[in-house]
């Protein structure tokens, strides 16, 4: 099996949001978002591990940084690896194999790659650090850009490396916000009882449906002004999930269901392959 269908194997087993949008990129920038996919769920599993310390998360993430600071043409898996291999330590597969991940994109936006999941990973372990708190909006602006924001930017240059879309980087960054803002919402019970709220300090579901709802509408224009391509082929879905996720949290569901999710994949899917008509 090559390093792209081990990388979109594993993909498919960890996110039915964006395995598809994934597969239906062509090859160069399906490598490309795969990669920077798979490297940020790696220090993400790190963040959520719900065995390790925060001060041992915060060593963790900031070594991953400093791999990845320190990658070069010539760089190893193993190179970007560096210091995962603790004894007693249970880090998942997506994470242990980071180094492949980081060699996955093509040689010419690979750099971009490492430099948004170094970044990330020393925001996550500041944020590790202080135990997730949330005490306003500003910090959940601040930590919603830490993991997610930033994603919009860093996937605003992969259009333009591809084939030289432009996009509106502070609607990107709402993109980010948004999707990130529907997790909290969906994941709100199951934080607590792990010790973390990313609720700020006396906010309630409404308060933060109220958020995500702001932001899915930076994230609708975002996707308004995409042209038909690759970047539009691969926001529409996580999009319309999170929009349709957040309607059905309104009604009082948990989340959408799998008919749902399938529904809204398939209609999205469909369209793009539609014949053309005249």
């Amino acid at each position: 099996m090559s390093s792209a269908d081990s990388a979109l194997s594993l993909l498919k087993a960890t996110s039915r949001t964006f395995f598809i949008p994934i597969s239906l990129l062509p090859a160069g920038l399906q490598e490309a978002v795969a990669a920077a996919y798979l490297c940020m769920r790696a220090i993400d599993q790190i963040e959520d591990n719900a065995e390790i310390e925060p001060a041992l998360k915060a060593q963790l993430l900031r070594r991953v940084s400093l791999n990845l600071q320190a990658g070069t043409a010539a760089s190893t898996p193993e190179d970007f690896a560096q210091g995962l291999d603790i004894a007693g330590l249970a880090l998942e597969e997506v994470t242990l194999r980071i180094g492949e991940w980081s060699l996955l994109a093509p040689a010419a936006i690979a750099p971009r790659i490492w430099d948004a999941t170094a970044a990330m990973a020393d925001r996550m372990a500041y944020w590790a650090e202080r135990n997730w708190l949330i005490e306003d909006e500003r910090d959940l602006d601040r930590y919603c850009f830490s993991v997610a924001g930033a994603v919009g930017l860093m996937l605003s240059d992969l259009w333009a490396w591809h084939d030289g879309t432009q996009t509106n980087r502070a609607q990107a960054i709402g993109f980010g916000r948004g999707l990130q803002s529907i997790n909290i919402l969906r994941n709100h019970t199951e934080d607590m009882t792990r010790g973390v709220d990313f609720y700020p300090v006396g906010w309630t579901d409404a308060d933060m449906h109220l958020y995500a709802k702001r932001n899915l509408t930076l994230a609708d224009a975002y996707i308004a002004s995409l042209p038909k391509g690759p970047a539009l082929t691969f926001c529409e879905i996580p999009l319309a999930l999170a929009n349709g996720t957040l309607e059905a949290m309104a009604q009082g569901k948990e989340k959408l269901s799998r008919s749902d999710v399938i529904s809204i994949v398939a209609r999205l899917t469909s369209e793009k392959f539609a014949p053309a008509v005249g």
